[in-house]
């Protein structure tokens, strides 16, 4: 049965209204918490980022965002980490200078390829196709069709932990990972029109 209400981190790193509207369309009622306590108690997550992640890991740590999403995780309770929310959950990132990040996934976030002669660019703007590890449809379905996502990133995930499925910009990388309550995507499920609902609606459904 869906879990209609849902706590959408606000930490000041997030495009928080798409996220949020695009939940409400899901079937979901969320609740924007911008208070680590609040964020402590809740029992389903959504963390989205855009912009920096160097930023965005600093007004985590400034907030205590990172110990109340910790107590989340250790509660079982489901998270859904998008693009900069992903990128923060791996142990370092390059990005303007080497970071710390959450250590969730044991890796590494470093720059995409950019490749001029075979038209590749960085950031990786638009829409690509998600394709699940051994053609796993409990995220993504069957319908290849309906497995393109809107992607907006520069920086990629080099990690030990197998991914959930890859896309790719000029190289393979990971698009999605699940560990323990944890689903962590690169691409923007509120910026991917139906495919972005369907996947919202496979998280709200989602019982770890």
């Amino acid at each position: 049965m869906r879990s209609r209400r849902v706590a959408v981190v606000d930490y000041g790193s997030g495009n928080v209204a798409s996220v949020v509207n695009a939940l409400r369309s899901a079937g979901a009622e969320p609740e924007v918490l911008n208070t680590a306590e609040a964020v402590a108690r809740a029992d389903r997550v959504v963390l989205p980022g855009v912009g920096a992640a160097g930023t965005a890991l600093d007004r985590l740590w400034r907030g205590g965002f990172d110990g109340a999403l910790t107590a989340v995780h250790r509660a079982g309770h489901p998270i859904l980490a998008i693009c900069i929310g992903m990128q923060v959950l791996a142990e370092e990132l390059e990005e303007f200078g080497l970071k710390r990040g959450l250590g969730w996934i044991a890796g590494r976030v470093v720059k995409l390829a950019d490749d001029a002669k075979s038209g590749i660019r960085v950031p990786h703007m638009g829409w690509s196709e998600v394709v699940p590890a051994n053609d796993d449809s409990t995220w993504f379905g069957t319908d290849p069709a309906k497995r393109y996502f809107y992607f907006c990133h520069s920086y990629r995930l080099v990690g030990k932990q197998a991914a959930a499925a890859t896309a790719k910009h000029g190289t393979v990388f990971t698009a999605a990972l699940q560990f323990d309550s944890v689903l962590a995507v690169q691409f923007h499920p509120e910026k991917s029109s139906t495919n972005g609902r369907n996947l919202l609606e496979r998280f709200l459904d989602w019982t770890p």
